[in-house]
């Protein structure tokens, strides 16, 4: 079995984590999803339904995905030899 490369797992999930994050800044900005960010907000300092708020969020999010990425690969490298 071929093992998971932490780093390219971990850019892969933390660019999709950012994205989910900063386009949900951006539809609060409309009423959409703002409970969800209100409670990401408690999270992610300085997120919130704005624009800056949603790029903040989105470099907090980047970093909470490339960190789950670099577990999720680690532990799948562990388990299958």
């Amino acid at each position: 079995m071929k093992k998971l490369s932490l780093n390219a797992l971990g850019i892969a999930i933390g660019v999709l984590w950012a994205f989910y994050v900063f386009f949900c800044g951006i539809t609060a900005i409309f009423g959409w999803g703002a409970e969800l960010v209100r409670a990401f907000s408690s999270l992610y300092i300085g997120y919130g339904p704005s624009f800056l708020g949603a790029i903040i969020g989105a470099a907090w999010g980047f970093v909470d995905g490339y960190i789950a990425g670099i577990v999720i690969a680690w532990v799948y490298n562990r388990l299958v030899k």
